[in-house]
């Protein structure tokens, strides 16, 4: 996903005066497992993911974009921010994030979720609604759309994959980049173009199937 924003910032900036500036969270470090289904070497391995990104594309593209080693919530609130991209493994992550929203001062004006299981996945813009805020029209947020996605009565499957074999019996190589494009196509039309025909999409490897999310009728 990260990789898209870099290259959905080359086109803003060539087509309008847009650009982003992305600050990437992540508490995570590399590990074997990562390496094939994400953009990182052997020579990564034991590095911060978010800064190893981060230092990447800002070499690559003369950038400026911000790293945080650390989850949110933590080190790094969710105010002030205009959108807020989130690709997060477990509910409790989910919910954490959601309870965050709720009680932010000035909270993000979308929240574009994505996540994925084995072979399948989904991406949703919505847009947060605040404790003060009644505003009927907006797009519901993951949380809104699909409460079961945090259902704190699942456990988090925290199970770590030990090597690229493991890790892809696991998941699906291309997985996470396909729900990425999907979604970084949808922003493009929403930050390039100011207009989006659909909320997100359900996308399934394993049957080649793409079902789009409908935006709501009233928005």
């Amino acid at each position: 996903m990260l990789m898209g924003l870099a290259s959905l910032d080359t086109a803003l900036r060539a087509i309008s005066s847009r650009s982003l500036h992305v600050t990437v969270v992540d508490d995570d470090i590399v590990t074997e497992a990562n390496l094939g289904r994400q953009p990182f070497y052997r020579c990564d391995v034991g590095n911060s993911k978010a800064r190893t990104l981060t230092e990447r594309i800002n070499l690559a593209h003369g950038l400026s974009w911000e790293a945080v080693h650390g989850r949110v919530p933590g080190p790094i609130g969710v105010d002030g921010v205009d959108m807020l991209i989130t690709c997060v493994d477990t509910a409790s992550a989910r919910r954490a994030i959601g309870a965050a929203l709720g009680v932010g001062r000035s909270i993000p004006s979308y929240w574009m979720d994505l996540g994925n299981r084995a072979t399948d996945g989904q991406y949703l813009i919505g847009c947060p609604n605040s404790a003060n805020d009644k505003t009927v029209r907006r797009l519901p947020t993951v949380l809104e759309a699909f409460p079961e996605l945090a259902d704190e009565s699942l456990a988090d499957d925290n199970a770590p994959s030990c090597s690229v074999a493991e890790a892809l019996e696991r998941q699906s190589l291309f997985v996470n980049r396909v729900v990425a494009s999907h979604a970084l196509a949808l922003l493009f039309d929403l930050l390039a173009r100011g207009s989006i025909n659909r909320a997100g999409a359900f996308l399934n490897l394993a049957s080649g199937q793409a079902v789009p999310i409908p935006l709501p009728r009233n928005s």
